[in-house]
């Protein structure tokens, strides 16, 4: 069975392309091509460059993509750099890491509206069942004794009252 970089030539060679066509097409450079066409796979950087690059040749070509993809993936777990994909942080992720990655997922728009309605209902609900327990209709004089009336006897601020018998 052809490798993927033979299956990719002898496809562009049976479609009369050439390598600066098939680039300007796909506007890959030439030099990136023709090391898929060789097989080089060290030029790339990381293989989801060349996944990438054989996906959208592949499919110009008009040649079954995920069979392809497929003969590229048994390739690639043979090369020692390309084998297994490289960590992307060195070291296990915390507690810290976690919560810092669910806040960044936060739309903060919506959050602030819920935190503000959630508060709004925080102070609201208490003051309106404070407002809805009835009140006592207390009589303010319910503890008071009945008083009698006692003139004040002051010097000379008021008028002082006759007696009865002088009333009639």
């Amino acid at each position: 069975m052809s490798t993927v970089a033979q299956q990719l030539r002898q496809a562009r060679e049976a479609r009369n392309l050439s390598l600066a066509e098939v680039a300007d097409f796909l506007k890959v450079r030439t030099d990136h091509l023709r090391a898929l066409e060789e097989g080089d796979f060290g030029v790339f950087a990381a293989p989801v460059y060349i996944r990438g690059f054989v996906r959208t040749y592949a499919r110009m070509l008009r040649l079954d993509v995920p069979q392809t993809i497929a003969a590229l993936a048994a390739e690639l777990a043979l090369t020692e750099k390309f084998s297994e994909p490289p960590p992307l942080t060195p070291h296990t992720r915390g507690p810290l890491d976690f919560v810092t990655l669910q806040l960044s997922k936060l739309n903060w728009r919506i959050a602030a509206i819920t935190i503000g309605v959630m508060l709004l209902l925080a102070l609201l609900v208490p003051a309106l069942l404070a407002n809805r327990r009835p009140q006592r209709a207390a009589d303010p004089l319910a503890g008071l004794k009945p008083g009698l009336y006692q003139p004040v006897r002051s010097g000379g601020d008021t008028l002082p009252v006759p007696p009865p018998a002088a009333r009639r």
